[in-house]
């Protein structure tokens, strides 16, 4: 034992308190003795932390070991008290042990205040780490709860997301059209714009719930998170109005971190958002990156964070913060302080989500009249590794002449992204499920450049139909589109050069780009094997379907 054992030593007669805290150095327990006569002496040093027991007698002027007992349960009922005492009785002792004393020592028999000691630090170390199990239990235990409200909601939206998805596809690419046609000083401009607006919000709530949900598109990239803060700095003072005073402290190290930007900004905008709602009066809004260590997992995750090196991004207000009910259920879904119809109540759901995606989590301060303070902690990138991003090109999209086989069955998708793909010069294909796609494509001589398949439709699914095609035509490219954002994964365990995947709704130029960046992208040519085309154009043998009828025996068979 390398550390003084601290602890409050009840006595009054200074040679015996000697004797004791020679008794235990001579066995080799350095102690740490706070000597304590009186009633107001034993209270003062009891309130303090840092003591391991008590060691009490019995009889004191003007005060008693059994209510030195009672007032120790009453203010820390698990600290051990052993009396030491030359008063001697039975039905003493035991009336004593009764009321909780932990032991009796006999002043007379000193030899058994030792192994006394060392068994009652010994149980009370192992009460307390039961304690601390049995706490991180109920913290694991409220946090697979959230986990599972956050699931059900999620299994909920995703169920919606599809069909919505597609409403507001032709809603969002229907408007884009018009706005096109329209002269800026149209008198409908207006009102058209208001329509795309309230489009884009719908999107936005959509990709909310995805978000606390976890099932959002993850792009994830390794990304300054100071050049995040600097980038959405405008945006920031706009929302916040000129009542609040926004202060932004950088980090010089400037941490990386690897996440979605578009994310990361989601995160920034909606804890500001939580920030102004409690500042109506105005105040002070401050935003800080540092680079940090983490010794311990913060206050809010799903699963236990490795320790190590972490970029902390903090957002403190000076606002109304919030009482120990308020914070019990920030993070639930739909839990809201607002008034009906003023907020979702997803705001902060979203920004736990996306700290669970990223591999982090949150720490939260608050009290009432003192503001609230935030801290993020998302996982340290090598700013080495950092990802290549995809630019998409700001010049107009060039005449193109390839073939495309567009498979929807919602008419008025189909509709509209072949009027946009054509509009540019491809050839389109069309077909209204994944069937009458495979007859279609398996006709004699017909070539197909790219497939633009949704996912789920009736029969045959769009992953079903890729597979089915991408035999005999190795070198198909496929991209998946699907407002059920479950589907993101789709194209998983297929060649990557030559799949991707587009969430509904999306807009006509981004549409036409990634159709574009799919066709452009260099993939190594498929071999003449598995059912490639031979010299002489025939195909060769190979155990795959090579016509209409074989690929519908094929799905089939791979059904049952």
């Amino acid at each position: 034992m390398t550390e003084p054992l601290r602890f409050i030593h009840l006595e009054s007669s200074s040679a015996d308190a000697d004797l004791i805290c020679a008794t235990l150095r001579d066995a080799g327990i350095p102690c740490h003795p706070k000597r304590a006569q009186t009633r107001e002496e034993f209270l003062a040093a009891l309130r303090q932390d840092g003591c391991s027991f008590i060691l009490s007698d019995t009889s004191l002027p003007g005060f008693d070991g059994a209510t030195a007992l009672a007032l120790t349960r009453a203010l820390h009922p698990d600290m051990p008290f052993v009396f030491v005492s030359s008063a001697q009785g039975e039905e003493l002792t035991i009336g004593l042990m009764q009321r909780g004393a932990t032991d009796y020592i006999f002043k007379q028999r000193l030899d058994r205040l030792v192994p006394s000691i060392k068994r009652m630090l010994r149980d009370f170390d192992e009460r307390l780490e039961r304690r601390r199990a049995e706490d991180a239990l109920r913290v694991s235990e409220k946090q697979f709860r959230q986990a599972q409200k956050m699931e059900a909601v999620g299994r909920l939206a995703g169920g919606l997301a599809r069909d919505f998805n597609d409403f507001l596809a032709v809603i969002m690419s229907r408007s884009h059209d018009i706005l096109k046609e329209l002269a800026s000083s149209h008198p409908i401009r207006t009102q058209i714009e208001e329509m795309q607006k309230a489009g884009e919000r719908a999107a936005t709530l959509i990709r909310q719930l995805m978000a606390f949900s976890r099932k959002q598109t993850w792009e994830p990239t390794v990304c300054s998170l100071n050049s995040v803060i600097g980038n959405a700095e405008g945006r920031l003072r706009s929302l916040i109005g000129e009542d609040i005073q926004l202060v932004i402290r950088p980090d010089p190290h400037d941490g990386h971190v690897k996440a979605d930007p578009d994310q990361l900004e989601q995160v920034i905008l909606n804890l500001v958002v939580n920030a102004r709602e409690a500042m109506p009066n105005g105040g002070l809004l401050a935003i800080e990156t540092f680079r940090t260590e983490l010794t311990r997992t913060p206050m809010h995750h799903l699963q236990p964070l490795p320790l190590g090196q972490y970029v902390r991004l903090t957002v403190t207000d000076t606002g109304s913060g919030m009482d120990a009910d308020v914070l019990a259920h920030l993070f639930e879904p739909f839990f809201t302080t607002k008034a009906k119809h003023e907020g979702a109540g997803l705001g902060l759901s979203t920004v736990f989500g996306i700290m669970t995606t990223c591999g982090g989590g949150i720490d939260v301060w608050s009290q009432i009249g003192h503001g609230t303070t935030f801290d993020l902690y998302f996982p340290r990138a090598d700013p080495q590794a950092l990802t290549a991003s995809v630019m998409e090109s700001q010049g107009s999209l060039r005449q193109s002449s390839e073939t495309i086989l567009l498979v929807e069955d919602d008419t008025n998708v189909r509709d509209l992204v072949r009027n946009e793909l054509t509009k540019i010069g491809y050839q389109v294909l069309e077909a209204n499920n994944g069937v009458e796609a495979c007859l279609t494509a398996t006709q004699q001589n017909l070539h197909v450049d790219l497939l633009l398949t949704d996912v789920v439709m009736p029969g045959m699914n769009g992953r079903e139909l890729a597979q089915h095609l991408s035999v005999i035509k190795p070198n198909l490219r496929v991209l998946f589109m699907s407002g059920y954002l479950d589907d993101i994964c789709v194209n998983r365990g297929m060649d990557p050069h030559r799949t991707t995947f587009l969430q509904k709704p999306f807009t006509p130029e981004l549409l036409l780009r990634t159709v574009r960046a799919l066709l452009d992208s260099s993939a190594p040519a498929a071999g003449p094997s598995r059912g490639s085309p031979s010299p002489s154009g025939a195909i060769s043998s190979s155990p795959g379907p090579r016509n209409a009828e074989q690929c519908l025996t094929a799905r089939g068979q791979g059904r049952n």
